[in-house]
């Protein structure tokens, strides 16, 4: 689940051989991270042009004419100047940087630490950045530097330390523990997987956006127009424009099937109902893992007072890996009303 919500191409780095090995799996994010920033590095450093101001003996790039009249009026063996210059040393390297320091704590492999160093050695023109000044709104990812994508999205997941747990025992007083959120690598998971069955269609994938209010200021002339209270929907199926669809993923266990409420918060029922009005959507649904031995299923399905929407319960089986993307095209899509549309675009069911 982690290598497919993340993009990490695990399968290709240190852990294919993971039944061979005695590490941790944070052993081997550790060293799948070094091999793969090695390899970028090896390659090169990105650059970016950067303004630079100097006072130089020769003109380079142009004069900055108001310093040289002011500063500069009585020494005409010095230059005001202003020019681009080529820097290896940019936003994405900090991080890159800051990341590869931080991971020299936590390696225990030989041939790991061994890759640290090297990429230390690599990064020494690189300033050192405190964590919390690390400049991640200033890291820009385009087409000229996509390749970088999967590894500044594993240094955020390093470098946030939401994996970190600290463990006692008689054994090892302190140790380092796997923890990652959950819910928010199940609803990763879930959106990479259906990005995968909707390749090639009409429809539209959004995850974490909507961005639609709940309230704004009231008026009897006008229909308000919502300012408060930003929703940010898990994931959206749109067409158009539209919204066809909205799923919430949540990493909770789903009741007693025989239990009407099956153990559904009342508080995500209050979310759905909200998204519903707000994205003018009648299909709605609450997707959970299913528990051990349950196959991937529609668990339920309600509709809400007084309207024709209906949200859905579902549950997919995480632990059959090969099924999951015949689950979504085969039985959540559908629920949603997007049966029809994915034969005609998706083609044969493979």
């Amino acid at each position: 689940m982690l290598d497919v919500a993340m993009g990490l191409d695990l399968a290709a780095g240190p852990s294919a051989n993971l039944s061979l090995q005695n590490e941790t799996l944070l052993d081997i994010l550790i060293r799948h991270f070094a091999e793969r920033l090695l390899t970028e590095l090896r390659r090169g450093l990105p650059r970016r042009y950067s303004a630079q101001e100097d006072d130089l003996q020769t003109l380079r790039g142009s004069l900055d004419v108001v310093r040289q009249f002011t500063v500069h009026a009585l020494r005409p063996d010095r230059l005001a100047c202003r020019f681009d210059s080529l820097e290896s040393d940019t936003p994405l390297m900090r991080i890159m940087k800051a990341c590869v320091v931080m991971l020299g704590v936590y390696a225990k492999g030989f041939e790991t630490k061994r890759m640290l160093g090297e990429l230390r050695h690599y990064l020494a023109a690189i300033p050192d950045v405190p964590q919390r000044r690390l400049p991640w709104s200033e890291v820009r990812i385009d087409r000229t530097n996509q390749r970088w994508r999967s590894l500044f999205d594993l240094a955020q997941l390093l470098l946030g330390r939401n994996w970190q747990s600290t463990q006692h025992s008689q054994a090892a007083r302190e140790g380092v523990g796997i923890l990652f959120p959950m819910n928010d690598l199940f609803e990763a998971y879930v959106a990479a997987k259906l990005k995968q069955v909707m390749a090639g269609s009409d429809i539209e994938l959004v995850a974490q956006g909507g961005l639609r209010h709940c309230l704004g200021e009231w008026s009897e002339e006008q229909i308000c127009q919502g300012n408060l209270f930003l929703t940010k929907p898990d994931l959206l199926l749109r067409r158009q424009g539209q919204v066809l669809a909205v799923i919430d993923t949540k990493w909770k266990r789903l009741g007693d099937p025989l239990d009407r409420k099956q153990g559904v918060s009342q508080s995500d029922v209050y979310q759905m109902m909200a998204y519903a009005r707000l994205y003018r959507c009648d299909r709605l649904m609450l997707l959970y893992p299913s528990i051990p031995g349950q196959p991937s299923s529609i668990r339920g399905q309600y509709g809400l007072a007084n309207g024709r929407e209906r949200l859905s319960l579902g549950q997919i089986d995480v632990a059959n890996l090969q099924g999951i993307a015949s689950s979504i095209r085969d039985i959540v899509l559908p629920e949603l009303g997007i049966g029809a549309v994915e034969n005609h675009h998706f083609g044969g069911r493979s």
